[in-house]
């Protein structure tokens, strides 16, 4: 009776081992087939264009000092009709000027101390131009320190006066874009897939990437550099 125990034991253990081996062959089998049909190659398509802004913001800032405030008011009444008649003749619409409330500093309100002042009020007047004549307000940007000759002090060139361009039509241009990325992608894992000996096959995973917008260098701030980069996997075939 132990006899037959032992036989049927051995007998048990063999059949679970057999079992055992054949699974883990189907098993590895299976895997290395996965990873096969999953062969991919990741690729990235750029595109690049140069577009002129369509918007121009021209913050034109000056300041202007005196001990009364009566007449300080009237010198920027002054100062505001020279700009405003400069930037008319030079072929800025009168749509495309706004003027703000000018900010006035009482400098013996912030007095600290005996420290002497000279000039009690301080101003600072901006006048807004805003326009889709990129061409004319950039030459007009040019000229306009004529009027420093006539006693107008302008803020420097800081971050509150810097002048802005904006492109708007990003919208119009995406889709052309996005064709010519995709469309660069493909190219690239073309050359991979012959260069590995393989068949590109469909896309098995795609991603677009943000649009970007800078200017092209410091000295033409009005022409913008857009790029976008898409993300394409390919299945790869025997």
């Amino acid at each position: 009776m132990q006899q037959k125990n032992k036989t049927g034991f051995f007998i048990l253990g063999v059949f679970i081992f057999l079992g055992l081996s054949t699974l883990g062959y189907f098993f590895k089998s299976a895997v290395v087939e996965y990873k096969q049909y999953d062969r991919s190659v990741k690729v990235k398509g750029l595109s690049q264009k140069e577009y002129k802004a369509d918007i121009v913001i021209w913050p034109i800032s000056y300041t202007e000092v005196n001990n009364n405030l009566e007449k300080m008011y009237d010198s920027i009444d002054k100062n505001n009709k020279k700009i405003y008649n400069f930037l008319i003749s030079n072929g800025i619409e009168k749509s495309e000027i706004s003027f703000s409330a000018p900010k006035i500093t009482d400098k013996v309100a912030q007095q600290y101390g005996n420290e002497k002042i000279k000039y009690r009020y301080n101003a600072k007047q901006t006048i807004t131009v805003y326009s889709k004549n990129i061409d004319i307000v950039r030459s007009v940007k040019k000229s306009i320190s004529k009027l420093g000759k006539q006693g107008i002090l302008f803020a420097g060139n800081n971050y509150g006066n810097r002048t802005e361009y904006i492109f708007t039509k990003l919208n119009e241009i995406k889709p052309k874009m996005i064709e010519e990325a995709t469309k660069k992608a493909r190219e690239v894992a073309q050359k991979f897939a012959i260069d590995s000996k393989s068949k590109l096959g469909k896309i098995k995973k795609a991603s677009q990437g943000q649009f970007s917008i800078s200017q092209r260098d410091k000295n033409n701030p009005q022409i913008k550099k857009i790029r976008v980069v898409s993300t394409v996997e390919y299945y790869l075939t025997d």
